[in-house]
């Protein structure tokens, strides 16, 4: 007989030990553990790396990772299942406004984090928004079209980021592309659960045969392992207190409505996987990402947003319970409060690095086409065609515009170029087009 734990504003958890587990629900307590631990796995590989590539502190990103994810799950009641790790949406901004050179810790991360909360309130008072109006302006303003577009763009605008990586000397060109092979093979050949850690797995392969090749046979730069050993087990993340400047704050603020498509393609799908709609939970999301967000930045993490990893998680093992992640994020924070995961995490060399950056930047890329192809998009119309083709040369040729003492970079003028230029060309009185609802990768 099932045993109810809790009812109320938060959905609380009904024991089920077999089958579909709704949100609702839970496993017994060593099964969610375990399925906690998946989820981890799921979302460690990108929640690490987007710290990096920006120069933050991936120990700090973790914590803030955990907590941002208790913060949406008391936003929403417990009704969404979702984890929230770092988003790369900020890595093209971040960069740009910290003028961040791509190796070790970036000196001006203050100025970024000032800029991250900047989006992150934007990004609540649309939630706040949607919570009293709804949410179909929204998909008014960004349908598929547009949404694949500021998708596609956002990949394309990283490209240079990832082979600046890839590029630090010949033998790290070779070994991401060792990298970039290693974590195809897992996508592609590796069974079911496994297949969805392809960040994971592929880039400990890689870090692997850099090791053999590189400490072994003298080929490349040695990983250094002296501050892993003198590193201590236990110890609080680095946090770091925000400043505010107009410029940085302007161009990175514009992120906040990428994140609003993304969240919403994430909330949609799944609403789609569970079988039930969490429409009505839309503008709580936002909300509690926001809200996510800005604790993250003041304390020195990056951004965040939901994350389709683990919705690729919850897809292969139909479980979806929202306990699952309050497990996977109390496994983050202890993660952050341990200097000595964070220095293992600074050994990874740049063509493992650029190697899984490869692949995650295209991968972001390619999810604008998916976006197209699975909602139907209309090439054959010109205000398609041309929305698209001036977004995708925005951001993959960084356009900033400067407006007075303002600047919006590529990602800020592709996304906003985009839903401009589809409402000036758009058809009039006709049906808004569906948003896209499975832009994650749930198969």
């Amino acid at each position: 007989m099932a045993t109810v734990e809790k009812r109320g504003y938060f959905t609380g958890w009904t024991l089920k030990k077999e089958g579909i587990i709704a949100p609702e629900e839970r496993l017994p307590w060593g099964q969610s553990i375990f399925v906690g631990l998946q989820h981890v796995l799921a979302m460690f590989g990108s929640t690490v790396l987007a710290p990096i590539i920006m120069g933050f502190d991936p120990n700090t990103a973790i914590f803030f990772s955990g907590i941002g994810t208790l913060i949406f799950f008391l936003v929403v009641g417990g009704r969404v299942p979702s984890y929230l790790g770092s988003s790369f949406s900020f890595i093209a901004v971040v960069i740009a406004a910290t003028a961040y050179s791509g190796k070790g810790p970036n000196t001006h991360i203050d100025v970024a984090l000032g800029g991250i909360i900047a989006a992150g309130v934007v990004y609540a008072i649309i939630g706040i928004i949607v919570i009293f109006v709804g949410y179909k302006w929204i998909e008014y303003l960004m349908p598929p079209v547009v949404t694949g577009a500021v998708v596609a763009a956002i990949g394309l605008n990283l490209a240079p980021v990832a082979v600046s990586d890839a590029a630090t000397s010949q033998f790290d060109t070779w070994m991401a592309i060792v990298t970039v092979l290693a974590v195809a093979a897992v996508a592609v050949y590796l069974p079911g659960p496994l297949r969805r850690l392809p960040i994971l797995i592929g880039g400990i392969i890689g870090y692997i045969i850099y090791l053999i090749f590189a400490n072994g046979f003298g080929l490349g730069k040695a990983i250094d392992f002296t501050g892993l050993s003198n590193a201590a087990w236990v110890g609080l993340p680095n946090f770091t207190t925000p400043t505010f400047h107009a410029n940085a704050m302007a161009l990175i603020a514009p992120v906040a409505i990428i994140l609003v498509a993304e969240n919403l393609g994430h909330v949609k799908a799944v609403g789609a996987m569970t079988g039930r709609s969490l429409d009505k939970y839309l503008g709580r999301a936002f909300l509690g990402d926001a809200l996510a967000t800005i604790v993250s930045a003041s304390g020195g993490g990056t951004g965040v947003t939901t994350y389709a990893e683990n919705i690729g998680v919850m897809a292969v093992t139909r479980i979806y319970s929202t306990l699952i992640f309050i497990i996977a994020a109390v496994v983050a924070i202890l993660l952050g409060f341990s200097p000595k995961f964070g220095a293992l995490i600074h050994t990874i060399p740049p063509g493992v690095l650029g190697g899984l950056a490869i692949v995650l930047f295209g991968l972001i890329a390619a999810t604008g086409g998916r976006i197209w192809v699975q909602n139907g998009v209309d090439f054959s119309k010109s205000r398609n065609l041309i929305t698209v083709a001036v977004a995708l040369t925005l951001g993959a040729g960084n356009f900033v515009l400067n407006v007075g003492t303002f600047s919006i970079g590529g990602i800020g003028t592709a996304t906003f170029g985009s839903i401009i230029l589809y409402q000036i060309l758009r058809e009039r009185g006709t049906k808004p087009e569906e948003v896209a609802t499975a832009d994650a990768a749930v198969n």
